[in-house]
């Protein structure tokens, strides 16, 4: 699938994704890796300004899809069958960039890594993901 394509099969069908505001854009889909870009702004943050461990879960989690979906189509039922995820360093308001590999595609899961980084480059957090893959 295309970035088009993954945006809008998102659109339609997790239009909650953008429940207030479009904070997603996906960079790039191209074979094994895909990019996607998440402004956080002051409703992503805990006290003390650093964006909140579940919003990075979620940006982890949906740069997988991507990447998955990049490579089986537009499969709207793959779902999450497990999240790892380990906070690197305090993660600032701002822009951020996921970069999720694809591992493993097989027929029924697939295995992902990402590595979320912040503006300056550095790496905020590193996550796995695996995926069910329904039966066609």
């Amino acid at each position: 699938m295309t970035i088009e394509e993954i945006s809008d099969l998102l659109d339609r069908e997790f239009p909650q994704i953008h429940d207030r505001g479009r904070v997603y854009e996906f960079a790039s889909v191209e074979p094994g890796r895909a990019v996607v870009y998440f402004s956080a702004n002051e409703r992503h943050l805990r006290p003390g300004g650093t964006v909140s461990g579940p919003t990075l879960m979620e940006l982890a989690d949906l740069a997988a899809y991507v990447v998955i979906l990049g490579h089986i189509g537009p499969v709207a039922l793959a779902v999450t069958t497990n999240l790892n995820i380990n906070f690197l360093r305090k993660p600032e308001q701002g822009r951020l960039v996921a970069t999720c590999t694809l591992l493993k595609l097989g027929k029924r899961l697939a295995v992902t890594e990402c590595g979320i980084a912040g503006e300056s480059g550095e790496l905020l957090a590193h996550a796995t993901a695996t995926y069910s893959i329904p039966p066609r």
